[in-house]
């Protein structure tokens, strides 16, 4: 079995992308995505977010929104919307925002290497949100949502990306952000072979957002191949969709904490106590880190520059990212936060927002404080990866995003 293979992708035929384009599943609330699908009956978002085709308040995790999903997607099909190659086929997908521009490979990766761990997780997932995974799955008979990778570095890989853009594209859309999604086929065989050769010379693929889509796929290839006797490994369901980047072009952007109440703190006592583990110094402007060990700090108005005491910085893959550093020198010992993950007091907002939004949250007297971090790096997550562990919750916010729409997996 090879680490990755081409597929026969279900994407909109021509000219239809910019009707169909929609942002990933788990960014907008059902109340978003039924304000973002308003007038447009293509949106991909009656497929992922189908709650919005129900009566307001549906459990969306009820049968009926799987059922919606399912009636939905064939009538995209029937109605000669959403259109399949007929033969396997790679895909490039490059994303533009802003001066940024990444250009990454459309492929069906190998549920199998991700069982062994040569596709790498770094988090945990939450089993409620791989149930909802497996259960989208299974209603649509396809993969939607793509697995976002990153592959170490392969120049021969990245110049065949870039020369297959020199074509039509076959999909091209900007969403609704002003983000543009473009998407070219790669049908030669010989390219689609040299593609597979060096992918199949790779240590490890990495990935970067998509825990619970990899997972779900996983589970959804192991039912499958308990139920069918005659199982040879080729079948559709042996593999995950995955958009795959080079890791130097991968964005990162901060992941940043505001924290309800300094656990029953003065300002004064608070600050007081930081000095254990940071130096502190008062900021008349907002602060943004620009290196590791670095974080800003909003409270009462007043912006702080904290730098982490060295000796206090781990060689540890995990214990040393700047997310642990906080955690464990000052939202645990001094706020009283040991669980990220179910902890009320606590709530995250990705980079994107800026720092504006961090003021907001405490000025409004709904936050007490605010910390803006430096960005996990590729290099940290992948260190985080080889060794087999996780990293803390909400410490990688990936930008920009990618689409839903534009390439699914058909499973049958």
């Amino acid at each position: 079995m090879h680490l990755i293979q081409p597929f026969a992708g279900l994407r909109p035929a021509a000219d239809r992308s910019p009707e169909i384009v929609a942002p990933p599943y788990d960014v907008l609330s059902s109340d978003e995505a039924r304000v973002r699908a308003a007038g447009k009956p293509w949106s991909f978002l009656h497929i992922s977010k189908p709650e919005i085709d129900l009566p307001a308040g549906t459990d969306v995790y009820s049968a009926p929104v799987y059922a919606k999903a399912a009636e939905n997607l064939q009538h995209m099909i029937e109605a000669g919307v959403l259109i399949r190659d007929e033969a396997p086929c790679y895909y490039v997908y490059r994303i533009v925002m802003g001066e940024h521009v990444q250009t990454g490979l459309v492929a069906a990766a190998s549920v199998a290497d991700y069982d062994k761990n040569r596709i790498r997780r770094h988090e945990l997932t939450r089993p409620d949100k791989e149930d909802d995974r497996v259960r989208q799955i299974e209603a649509l008979n396809a993969q939607t949502g793509p697995v976002l990778l990153a592959y170490p570095k392969a120049p021969a890989v990245d110049a065949i990306l870039q020369a297959a853009t020199a074509a039509a594209s076959v999909a091209d859309a900007v969403a609704d952000d002003g983000v543009r999604h473009t998407v070219w086929a790669i049908r030669d065989a010989a390219t689609i072979a040299d593609l597979t050769a060096a992918f199949d010379a790779m240590h490890a693929l990495y990935i970067a957002d998509g825990h619970h889509r990899s997972a779900a796929a996983s589970r959804v290839c192991a039912a499958r191949k308990a139920a069918n006797p005659q199982h040879t490994g080729n079948e559709s369901y042996n593999n995950f969709l995955s958009v795959i980047f080079p890791d130097h072009e991968l964005a990162i952007l901060d992941y940043n904490r505001v924290v309800v109440d300094l656990n029953g703190l003065s300002q004064s006592q608070f600050i007081e106590r930081i000095g254990s583990a940071f130096s502190i110094e008062s900021s008349a402007t907002q602060v943004k880190p620009t290196r590791h060990g670095e974080v800003g700090m909003y409270v009462k108005g007043q912006w702080y520059r904290l730098v982490i005491k060295p000796e206090l910085v781990p060689q540890d893959p995990v214990a040393r990212l700047d997310v642990s550093l906080l955690s464990d020198h000052l939202l645990g010992p001094i706020l009283g936060i040991t669980d990220l993950r179910r902890d009320k007091r606590i709530d995250f907002v990705g980079g994107i927002r800026g720092l504006a939004e961090l003021e907001k949250r405490v000025n409004s007297g709904e936050m007490a404080v605010a910390f803006a971090m430096y960005p996990t790096t590729m290099a940290d997550l992948m260190s985080v990866a080889d060794a087999d562990q996780i990293m803390p919750p909400k410490s990688t916010w990936f930008e920009p995003k990618l689409a839903d729409g534009l390439l699914s997996h058909m499973l049958g």
